[in-house]
């Protein structure tokens, strides 16, 4: 931990600040890892939101240890495997997606603030794990993410740095900007909750929700680039 912090200090050259500029943009332009903030944010309240973005920014730590390490290039080189990769990310966004409309399609327009929680939260207990387990996964599976990792954190590691530690550094940066967001994002959602977990608000916003996080799943099935 004394080594990681001494490095860090060290890495704060110029690449960090174009890093620190680049990913902080990346980070605000709309994606899957919003979609499912904004989901479980709504299914279980404020904490699971926070849980959920929690374990999203946990993946990226595997993404960049991946990334340091060349198994990245290895998916890359074999067809075979990254394309496995690709369908196991894919058809789990899809099953969330399907999720979300089955929910829509299970609401009556009358349901409260409280049967809407009730109806797609089991417990506290079981919806926590449920958000961490959902946000964790959809991150770790999305190899769109590996890929990203593989080319985008390479331009800010200097030739003698080393390459592990300067990807869990980039990685930890990247965690905290994201979280920070995605936080705010459960915070302001949470100030609307009394409006959006009204039964009939809830249909279509899990119906959009569902949607989208379908689409996004097909596209990573489908893309071949």
């Amino acid at each position: 931990m004394t080594e990681f912090l001494h490095q860090s200090g060290i890495f704060l050259d110029s690449s960090f600040w174009a890093f620190l500029v680049a990913i902080t943009l990346l980070t605000m332009s709309p994606g899957v890892d919003t979609i499912i903030v904004i989901r479980n944010t709504l299914r279980g309240g404020t904490r699971d939101g926070i849980i959920t973005s929690i374990a999203i920014c946990l993946g990226l730590f595997i993404h960049a240890i991946i990334s340091a390490g060349g198994i990245s290039l290895i998916l890359l080189q074999s067809a075979m495997l990254f394309t496995a990769l690709k369908l196991v990310g894919a058809l789990y966004l899809i099953w969330l997606g399907y999720k979300s409309l089955s929910s829509a399609f299970s609401r009556t327009s009358g349901s409260s603030l409280t049967q809407a929680i009730t109806e797609t939260v089991d417990g506290v207990g079981g919806s926590s794990w449920r958000s961490f387990r959902e946000g964790f996964l959809s991150n770790v599976l999305n190899p769109k993410t590996v890929v990203f990792y593989m080319a985008f954190l390479p331009q800010f590691i200097q030739a003698g740095e080393p390459a592990m530690l300067k990807s869990l550094f980039l990685a930890a940066v990247h965690f905290c900007i994201a979280n920070l967001w995605q936080i705010l994002i459960v915070l302001l959602i949470g100030k609307a909750s009394s409006w959006l977990l009204k039964g009939s608000v809830m249909k279509g916003i899990d119906g959009v929700i569902g949607t989208v996080m379908i689409g996004f799943g097909l596209k990573l099935a489908l893309d071949r680039g």
